[in-house]
């Protein structure tokens, strides 16, 4: 049964139980995607087609403005989850023995519009603080924009090693933030009767108490999507709705029914 954000605002107060989670969790959480996605592959692939053109457009900006990527890369981690809206849906769907249609999941946000909305402007701020620093590293670091003519190589020099730590440490505190609030939250919010606060918080408290799990799911999904950008990007035909089917499977183990 569909929530509505009357239902949210009127849900009671407390603390959301969690679940324990074993390593080889992770795992099983991968292998329910993958089913999810061979029962729905249309809807998978459209999905997986979205992920590879935002992939290709941040290649693009690589090219020609390396100094945005990392401000892009957080604009790709703040749509991704709301993206992945969709194939949680699937998930649901499927999970509830019901046919899911390519038209249910592009609408599933519609009951918890003003929920998402308000998560949205968090993750946003936390995307527009990761730009805005992702600026000042290259003020800082570089005697004007850097010519790099779009060469991954070229930026890797070593002559720009303290460039390239303090590029990548910054990112990591960033996209930790993300995925620490966002890890389970959108799910939850397209299940459960639950503001925008309770949702980050839980996902945010997952992380806190269950932390070897969780880096462990949040590395497995690093690892897949890096091997997915390598043959142009065609990867992420599979690997976006294989892994956003498992983030749906990762907050049911979490939070349970």
């Amino acid at each position: 049964m569909p929530i509505d954000d009357t239902a949210a605002a009127a849900a009671p107060a407390g603390p959301i139980l969690l679940s324990p989670l074993g390593f080889g969790d992770p795992l099983r959480w991968l292998r329910l995607g993958w089913h999810d996605f061979r029962r729905a592959p249309a809807i998978g692939l459209f999905f997986g087609a979205c992920f590879m053109a935002m992939g290709w457009m941040l290649l693009e900006v690589f090219q020609y403005q390396p100094a945005y990527t990392l401000a892009l890369s957080a604009g790709f981690l703040l749509m991704g989850p709301f993206l992945c809206l969709g194939l949680y849906h699937v998930s649901r769907e499927l999970e509830a023995g019901r046919t899911p249609t390519l038209g249910s999941a592009l609408t599933a946000w519609r009951t918890r519009t003003s929920t998402l909305a308000i998560f949205g402007f968090v993750l946003l701020v936390l995307e527009m603080l990761w730009g805005r620093a992702s600026l000042v590293i290259f003020a800082v670091s570089f005697d004007g924009m850097p010519d790099f003519k779009g060469s991954l190589l070229a930026l890797l020099d070593p002559e720009n090693l303290g460039f390239i730590i303090t590029y990548v440490v910054v990112g990591a505190v960033f996209a930790g933030l993300i995925y620490c609030v966002s890890v389970i939250s959108i799910p939850m919010i397209l299940d459960r009767p639950v503001d925008a606060i309770t949702a980050g918080l839980t996902s945010f408290r997952l992380v806190l108490t269950q932390t070897g799990v969780m880096l462990w799911w949040g590395a497995l999904i690093t690892g897949l999507v890096t091997l997915a950008l390598l043959p142009g990007f065609a990867g992420l035909l599979v690997v976006g709705p294989v892994v956003g089917h498992g983030t749906w499977h990762a907050y049911r183990a979490a939070v349970g029914a």
